[in-house]
This record gives structure tokens, sequence and C-alpha cells, in this order.
């Protein structure tokens, strides 16, 4: 099975929303799955995990009825509050939804760089574990080391760094992004999203030639067994269509082997994000 790792719905919200900046206006609308389930049948994909946008609970149960609804959506990577008290109840509450993988918080836009590394969001990290939840780092380059200390902490709990970091490939920046990018690919409970390159480049002139750099770096840390494909849906239109996005991490794999080929464009997803439902479909 072919599986886009990383894609977005939501019905637009103004209020809401304010993230989508005037620079943005072909995002200012709803995307939903019968946008999204013909953009991957013409791409040969037969999956998708869906992640959080908006830091609500009312988000994460809007994503999980989309699930429910559509079988495409194999997973949901939610929100919670994980510095709250009763973070620990809250992940029971949403422990009894099987499509319901893991969490994830926009930890690029808090203030404090070492954010990750406060008490009361480390409690909720080590919570996550009990109950076979999955974490998403989303996270600007320069809030690698506060990642690379987190995943340390935790060797057990499985992680995934979304954007690859998102690194300044618009600037033609490396480092010291690509020497944390390796630190961090250290942690063997740590894979990585191939997605939003893209937004991070020009986005009016971009080549495929842009990324190889960044995909050379994160291929030779990760390795094609913790490396995963997601197009992230519908913000890559701000620069490229479905197809674009995706044939820039094609046209980079096509001499693997074909096995090597499809760990990156879904085995790898299904076995990170598919760990919780198979341990409790055998558990059940």
């Amino acid at each position: 099975m072919r599986i886009d790792a990383h894609q977005h719905f939501w019905r637009y919200d103004p209020g809401r929303d304010g993230w989508i900046t005037e620079e943005m206006a072909v995002l200012k609308k709803d995307f939903l799955p019968q946008q999204l389930i013909p953009e991957l049948a013409a791409n040969q994909m037969q999956g998708c995990i869906a992640v959080q946008v908006d830091q609500s609970e009312a988000e994460t149960l809007f994503l999980l009825d989309l699930a429910s609804r559509n079988e495409v959506i194999q997973g949901v990577v939610g929100w919670v509050d994980l510095c709250a008290g009763n973070v620990a109840e809250r992940l029971e509450f949403f422990s009894k939804y099987p499509k319901l993988c893991g969490f994830r918080h926009i930890v690029q836009a808090e203030p404090d760089d070492r954010f990750m590394l406060r008490p009361s969001f480390l409690r909720g990290i080590e919570s996550l574990k009990e109950f076979d939840f999955t974490y998403d780092i989303l996270i600007y380059a320069r809030q690698l080391p506060a990642a690379i200390e987190l995943v340390s902490r935790y060797p057990e709990q499985p992680f995934v760094v979304d954007h690859i970091a998102k690194p300044a490939i618009k600037q033609k920046s490396h480092r010291p992004w690509d020497r944390d990018l390796r630190t961090l690919a250290e942690n063997t409970n740590v894979y990585c999203k191939v997605s939003g390159l893209v937004t991070e480049a020009d986005w009016q002139r971009w080549s495929g030639d842009d990324f190889k750099p960044y995909l050379d770096v994160a291929f030779d840390a990760f390795g094609v067994d913790r490396l995963m494909f997601g197009s992230d849906w519908p913000v890559c239109l701000l620069a490229a269509r479905y197809d674009e996005a995706l044939s820039i991490v094609t046209d980079y794999i096509r001499d693997l082997s074909l096995a090597d080929q499809e760990k990156m464009l879904g085995l790898n997803a299904a076995h990170f994000y598919g760990q919780r439902a198979a341990r409790h479909a055998i558990t059940a």
C-alpha cells in the first residue's frame, strides 16, 4: 500500500485559521476528503494520514469523524494539551478511537525554542507510551537541538520529525540543520517525513535540483527504513500541485530498489502509525 503520511483537512474559518495569510489565499476554502481522494487515486496512493492544523480537541474529533466515514484515511494525528494536568485522562479518552495514531503540537510557533523541554510538556510526552501513541515533531531547524534532547530522554517513544525539520531551502542554507538532523537521526526511535519541501523553497521559482542537497542529508541520516513521503496537501498548493510534490520524491528515489521505494512510499508509514492498532488488535 502507498500511503501519503502527511496531509490536512479543514472547513475554513477566518477567525480560527489566522495562520492563512493573504499571501496564502489559495488555502482560504474548505479542503475535505472529496477533494483529496481523486488526487490520491490519480497518483496511485491508496491511503493517507490526516494531521492536525488547529490546536483543539474539537479538530481531533473532526478528523476522527472524517476517518470513520472515509476508509482512505488510514490514521489521524490529532492534538491534545500535553501540558494539561489531566493529560492522562484525555489520552485514555482518545485511546478508544482505533484510527487515532498519535498527537502533534505546533512547536514551530512557540516563542520559546526549548518549549518541548518544559516539565509540563515532558510529562505529557511521558504519558503517550502508556497508550501506544506516536508523536509528530513540528519544528523549524533552529529548534532541532531541543528535539535532540527530547527524543534522547524517551528512547522507547516513537517520534517522527515533520518536513525534515524545515531547512532554509529558499536561502540554500544547510548549516547547522544538516549536522543537527544527523544527530537527531542517531536516535533509532525517530523517523522523518520527506514532506513540506516546496513550501520551504521559492514558491514561484523552485526546481527539483533545489531539494537534492536536503534529500541527500535526510536519506543518509535516516536511511530508507525510517523515511516516509508526505504531500502536505493542501498546504503544498502554495507552490506545487499534488503530483509535483510527489514527483520530487519519486524522481529522487527512482534508482532505489522497488522494495526500498515501497518502504519510502507507504510501508514505513504503515509500520510507524500502525503499531498501536496492531498491538491493540492482538490484545483485544
